[in-house]
């Protein structure tokens, strides 16, 4: 109600009644009751859908959600993603969902960029990163999430530490950790480009060996779901 009042010439009445309107559009049960609560005496979820129905008061064009479902449970996790997509439609608002959760990108996006070390790596639909990814960084993301088809016992973690921005690497700041690295990879900032038959990424490797790598890597997942 405050931010309403601060941006507008709303009275303290319609302030509050917008602050109200919104908590129930966000699935607050009783909003006229509970917006006079304390934060502490909502729920996890309860926070995050009063914390979208904040974002969401004065109609904006870009809604961008910060890691929305850190530190919730499973359930309460799918119900704020669903919540984001409704808030979406009903809304007609884009949507930035910045996220280290490859479960829910997969889930919600239309387009991916994979950054690293504050650089963009890779970008291209949610298609294109999860069925043919080009970049070192997003194969080891991959390679270190579970699906149905692979077992946890065969996860593949990506080896070393992210680095300190304020000592970055010199060239491609994935080259420490990068089992495809060479020699140009610790000297030069590889360009973020549109490769020949493939989308937009930051690496030096040549498509080819691009498509060799993700190719004998959808062949191990047949293997391991055999």
């Amino acid at each position: 109600a405050e931010a309403v009042r601060a941006h507008s010439d709303s009275s303290k009445k319609a302030a509050w009644s917008r602050a109200v309107e919104l908590l129930g559009a966000v699935g607050i049960p009783n909003p006229e009751i509970r917006a006079n609560d304390f934060p502490h005496q909502y729920s996890g979820g309860m926070r995050q859908r009063a914390m979208i129905a904040m974002a969401l008061v004065h109609n904006p064009d870009v809604l961008i959600a910060d890691e929305p479902t850190t530190a919730l449970d499973v359930t309460v996790q799918a119900q704020i993603v669903e919540l984001i997509d409704r808030v979406k439609r009903e809304f007609d608002v884009g949507v930035i969902l910045i996220t280290h959760d490859l479960g829910v990108i997969a889930e919600t996006a239309t387009h991916v960029m994979v950054m690293y070390a504050g650089r963009s790596m890779e970008y291209g639909t949610a298609s294109e990163i999860f069925n043919a990814a080009q970049h070192p960084y997003t194969w080891g993301l991959l390679e270190s999430m579970p699906t149905i088809e692979k077992r946890l016992d065969v996860l593949v973690p990506i080896e070393g530490s992210p680095p300190s921005l304020l000592h970055p690497p010199s060239g491609c700041p994935f080259h420490p950790r990068c089992k495809y690295r060479f020699e140009p990879c610790d000297s030069k900032l590889p360009p973020f480009e549109q490769m020949p038959g493939g989308h937009l990424d930051a690496c030096l490797l040549s498509s080819e060996r691009k498509r060799e790598v993700w190719q004998k890597r959808i062949a191990t997942e047949l293997g391991v779901a055999t």
